[in-house]
Parts: C-alpha cells; structure tokens; sequence
C-alpha cells in the first residue's frame, strides 16, 4: 500500500505553488502562437473551400476556435486555482486507477499529432535534401525526423524548444508571403480567393458544411481542451482574486485572441493553397510557388516549427502520461518512445488523408470528458477540491477499487452520441457527458462515496489560490524528483 501512495505522489504530478508559476499573459499568448503554427491545420481550410466560401470558412473558424478558446479557459481553473495536472484532477471523476484510461486516450491521441506532424516535417525535409543533392524518399526522411526528434526530447534539449520563439513568428511571416503569392497565383488562373468554391452547396448542405468547419477547428484543440490543466498550472494569476475573468485574464487573452488569431491564419493559408494549386499541403504549395534557395529556406523553417510544436504540444505530454501510467518501471524516455512508436504505426501519412472526419470522431470522444470535468469541478464541487485526498490511495477518491463508475457511464454514453452525431461532436458529447455525469454523481454515486467538499463547502478549507493558499503535499524522502518529467510546458 505504500508504494502505491508514493506512486500517487509523484513528484512531476504535485500541486504546483504561487511561487513557481512563470508564465505570464504575453508569454502564454506567444506561446500559442507557438503552437498553433500547426500546418496540420491547413487541411481544414483547404477541406472547407471545397463546399462554402473562404469568407464563410474563416468565419467558422472564429467561431469554433474562440469556442474551444473558452472551454480551454474554464477547465484551465483547476490548473490555475490549484496548482493541479490534468491526470492528477482526473482522479476525482475517474478514480486513483481509473484516471489512467482516460489519460492514456490523450496520450495516444497527442502521439497521433506527433506523428501527423512529423509527416509533414519529412515532407519538407525531403524537399530541402531533393534541392540540394537530388534526394528523394520522404519515408526515410520520416524516420530520421522522428528519431531527431525522440532523441532530443529524450535527452532533455532544450535549444529546439526555445527555438520556437524564433520560428513561430518566422512561419507567420512565410505564411503571409504564401498567401500572396498563391492569391496571385489563383487569379492568374481565374480564381477569385475569397468567392471561388469547388462544388458549392446550398441550403442544409451549406449549414452542414459551416458546421464541420466550427466542429473541425474545435477537435483540432480537444486534446488540450481537456489536458489545459496541465499547462495553466504554471501561469500567473494573483492571489485571493474571486473574480473568475481576474484571475484567469492571462488563460483568456492567449486562448480566446492568440489561438483564434494564429489558428484563423493557417486556415486562411490552407484555404488560399487549396484554391490556388489543388492542394492544401503548404509542402506542396511551396513547391508550386518558389524554388531554389529560398524554396530550400521556406522549406527549412517548416521543418523547425513542425519539430518545436511537436515537442511541447505532442510529445513530451504523450510521453509524461505514458511514463505516469507505468510507474517507476517505465521512465520518461520509455514513455518518449512508445509515443514515437504509435505515432508511427499509425501510419500518420494515411491518417492525414482522413484528418477531418478524425477530428471530428475525437473532438466527440475527448468534449465528453471536458464536459465531465466542467460538471465535478463547477457544478458539484463549486470548484471546492479536497487536494490532499487526491494523492491518497485510501482517500475519499479511491470509490469501488479505485474506479468512479459514474465517470467511465457517463464518458461512454457521451462518447457514442457524440460518434453518432458527428457533424457535431463536440457540443454533443460535451452536453450529453456532463449531464449524464452530474445526475449519476449527484444523485447516485456520491451518495455511496462521500466527498468532503459538497458534504461541508468550505472556501477556506477547499479553495487554493482565491484563498492565497499553496497546496502542499508531504512526500516520501525516497521518491526521486525525475528529470525531464517536470519540464511539460514550463
């Protein structure tokens, strides 16, 4: 019994304090800038023109990616209140065990992206070696990437991470001169950027369309949309503030304006590729639209923004969840490299092929526990934790043997509605898993568990920063601190 309650006090999984929260509202908004300069994301621009207007797609776009902006926000408050880590949370509408099944689903899905991305890097890669000396084979160069980037990650660089302050604003800057060029390019072959469609619909079929393109964006982001605890754990926010736009201003400014900002670009960049070449690969466009050294460059910086996104947004958070979940026996660059296993062997350059529908199957699966974790912190707990109870593995938290049957009912049923209402995933898996969750809990589930916090909802017992208090939890002298565990989004 000890080992497992050192296990759940993990050093890389404590409450984060006042003190050590770095982030501040600039650098959280240039962080997203940072991450979502994901060219995976020019798919669903170029996806969009194919049915409605690149007006009417940008405008979804906004739509869908303040929304999901928002949810981000609010489901960040545990992280920014508490201090607390996304699969540390999770044990409370999961379970101390049943907390890895849902973790591991966001472990997969970033090792997913990983490999998503790491295609398009190779893609470029092949393009530079293909200038240069007449190479030709992206599948090694997706092998090379992929170990540059396990190796780095592994060993705990941090120079290519750093880089991504560079590259951020650098793809920006390409991606405007793309949209220039191909403009010209598609009006030189008779297409007017912001009216040409390919096969426009009308009616329900147009609703439908714009629809898609809300729900896409908001998949796109789910991933996060769940795992924000994890990052907003780390970002400044004053202490006893009550007001909840106060204290989570920095969270707001970087998820609801840079994200929407930087994610309308990219599709605006897809949209315009598409219209222009047939092809809302940005490899592709850049190929039709430069050459030669400058080709070689554009190309360069594609490869330095696929490699510093990829390794704080996809694959040190996949790899933390997998090392988590296997304990001691599985250190961090295990779990590095089963995340570069299954983001290979699901053969990412096929999986791009089906980008949208995919989104959408996982915005649905992941919305359900966002919605599950809106309903335990907000309308239950009243956002009231019983912290210390969460590293205990006798704790109010244990339930029936570890697991909260009442989450994994309502994640199922949240799940499956949301796969059988796809065209909109997200709102439906979001409502159906959070209702179907607060009268499991309220009226059946927490009536055999007790929880400390709705039985006595005490502010200053159960509050964390809004009452200036830093979580502390006493830990075992023996457990060693891991490396590179502690760096995820610092």
């Amino acid at each position: 019994m000890k080992k497992q309650t050192s296990y759940l006090k993990s050093p890389d999984l404590l409450p984060i304090a006042h003190s050590d929260k770095k982030i501040g509202t600039f650098g959280f908004a240039l962080m997203w800038v940072s991450m979502a300069v994901v060219l995976a994301a020019f798919a669903i621009g170029g996806a969009g023109v194919g049915s409605i207007s690149l007006g009417w797609v940008v405008f979804a776009t906004v739509i869908g990616s303040v929304a999901i902006g928002l949810f981000m926000t609010i489901i960040g408050d545990i992280g920014i209140e508490h201090g607390l880590s996304f699969p540390v949370y999770m044990r409370a509408p999961f379970g101390t065990i049943g907390t890895h099944i849902p973790s591991l689903v966001r472990g997969i899905a970033a090792s997913c992206w990983f490999g998503i991305n790491t295609y398009f890097g190779s893609t470029a890669m092949n393009g530079i070696l293909n200038v240069l000396v007449g190479f030709d084979n992206w599948l090694v160069c997706f092998f090379l990437f992929a170990l540059f980037q396990l190796i780095n990650t592994a060993l705990g660089i941090k120079a290519v991470e750093r880089f991504a302050d560079l590259a951020a604003p650098i793809i920006i800057i390409i991606s405007a001169w793309m949209y220039t060029t191909l403009s010209d390019k598609a009006l030189a072959e008779g297409r007017e950027v912001w009216a040409w469609i390919e096969n426009p619909v009308t009616g329900g079929a147009a609703v439908t369309a714009f629809v898609i393109v809300i729900m896409s964006n908001m998949g796109f982001w789910a991933t996060l949309a769940a795992d924000m605890p994890s990052i907003s754990r780390y970002i400044k926010a004053p202490k006893h503030e009550r007001n909840w736009f106060k204290r989570n201003k920095s969270s707001l400014v970087g998820s609801v304006v840079a994200l929407p900002l930087t994610q309308t670009f990219m599709v605006i960049i897809g949209g315009v590729s598409y219209i222009a070449v047939k092809n809302y690969d940005p490899v592709v466009a850049l190929q039709e639209a430069a050459s030669g050294f400058i080709l070689g460059i554009l190309l360069l910086m594609i490869v330095f923004a696929q490699w510093s996104t990829n390794i704080s947004a996809n694959l040190i958070p996949a790899a933390t969840i997998f090392s988590n979940v296997g304990g001691p026996k599985v250190p961090f660059w295990v779990g590095v490299l089963m995340a570069g296993i299954i983001g290979t062997i699901v053969q990412p350059w096929s999986l791009f092929g089906i980008i949208i529908p995919a989104l959408l199957v996982i915005g649905g699966i992941l919305s359900s526990i966002v919605g599950i974790l809106f309903a335990d912190y907000y309308l239950l707990r009243k956002r009231r934790v019983n912290v210390t109870d969460l590293y205990e593995s006798e704790g109010q938290y244990k339930y029936l043997n570890g697991i909260n049957v009442a989450g994994f009912i309502a994640w199922i049923t949240g799940g499956l509605a949301a796969y059988f209402l796809a065209n909109y995933s997200f709102i439906v898996g979001f409502l159906v898993g959070s209702s179907c969750y607060y009268v499991l809990a309220k009226y059946w589930w927490f009536k055999k568990y007790k929880q400390a916090e709705i039985e006595n909802p005490d502010d200053e017992t159960y509050l964390g920063i809004t009452v200036g208090r830093d979580w502390v939890i006493e830990v075992d002298e023996k457990i060693k601190v891991p490396s590179e565990k502690s760096i995820t989004m610092n």
